[in-house]
């Protein structure tokens, strides 16, 4: 008889990365809290900021697109007078990667995701390339690129996390910067939101007040680096996740659905696990792993509910 198991490490903090074979570790940030430094704007008062919006329209089965259609209208109104507002669809997988990569590399100040989690997990792994930050190509720029977040998807889980509210007419309410980074995966936080006000949003959005936030960094040896702001999981949940992505024109419903259909011939495996470079542990018939930096996952189900995106470590369930 042949036995087959998954083999996993995992550190706690804010820097992630797999190396050969299936090995996760995390390093700790050196990246500055900029929770309360107002100048990383002085550079950029003087001058229209450039805000790259990008829309995927056929997200939560096309509402992301229509509901956009009737944010944008106050946004131009309220923003226009100080910021160049720039929509980029997005046309298919990975293509919101290849939108953020050249705006940051154009300039932009922000990048913002205007869809659900799928879209937010694309502009992330956009702010990378080959393993490190994708840098503005004037050396010269004293501002950085931050991320945004209009969450318009189907489940808008990292949200959640937050005590956002996701409901039909969503809100712009999350910004993420990633200034000065260095070699860390630790972002910043340019404000939070816990009401769906439109007008709140976006006067937050001209304040820019900034606070820190952490990110998953997933290495494979050959396989280059892969970026989560959510949730990572392997097994069922993960096979659950693939299964929901076919379904999503029945909206939070995909998710059930997609357990159904994981769980049909689903055979728990044995994990060889080690946390924080202690000593490999075996855990008989796992059912899945989950290794979360927000709370939230599936449409908003709570699966690692003491998971803090601030504080620098991450939750393993």
């Amino acid at each position: 008889m042949v036995c087959h198991y998954y083999q996993i490490a995992v550190s706690v903090g804010a820097r992630f990365s797999m190396a050969k074979p299936s090995v996760l570790r995390a390093e700790h940030s050196m990246a500055p809290d900029l929770s309360s430094d107002s100048s990383v704007f002085r550079g950029v008062s003087s001058r229209r900021r450039d805000l790259v919006f990008v829309v995927n329209p056929q997200g939560a089965n096309g509402r992301t697109g229509k509901e956009w259609k009737k944010l944008l209208p106050y946004l131009q109104s309220r923003l226009g007078s100080d910021c160049n507002i720039c929509e980029s669809l997005t046309s298919g997988p990975s293509h919101a990667i290849d939108i953020t990569r050249e705006a940051i590399r154009e300039g932009a100040d922000a990048v913002i995701a205007v869809g659900g989690d799928g879209t937010l997990h694309e502009v992330v792994n956009g702010f990378f390339w080959d393993g490190k930050p994708v840098a503005n190509k004037n050396t010269e720029a004293v501002h950085s690129t931050a991320l945004g977040l209009i969450p318009l998807g189907t489940g808008s889980d990292f949200a959640r996390t937050f005590g956002w509210l996701v409901y039909a007419n969503p809100v712009l309410i999350h910004f993420i910067s990633f200034y000065d980074m260095l070699a860390s995966s630790q972002v910043y936080v340019l404000f939070y939101l816990r009401k769906n006000d439109p007008c709140e949003a976006i006067e937050r959005i001209a304040r820019g007040v900034r606070s820190r936030i952490d990110i998953g960094v997933i290495s494979r040896e050959g396989e280059g680096s892969h970026y989560f702001i959510n949730v990572a999981d392997i097994h069922l949940s993960a096979k659950a996740g693939y299964y929901a992505s076919r379904y999503k024109k029945f909206g939070n419903l995909c998710y059930v659905i997609g357990a159904l259909q994981a769980f049909i011939g689903h055979r728990n495996q044995d994990l060889r696990i080690k946390v924080n470079e202690g000593e490999w542990e075996v855990y008989p018939q796992v059912t899945a792993l989950c290794i979360g930096n927000a709370k939230y996952f599936g449409g908003g189900m709570k699966i690692t509910p003491n998971a803090d995106p601030h504080s620098g470590s991450f939750e393993v369930e």
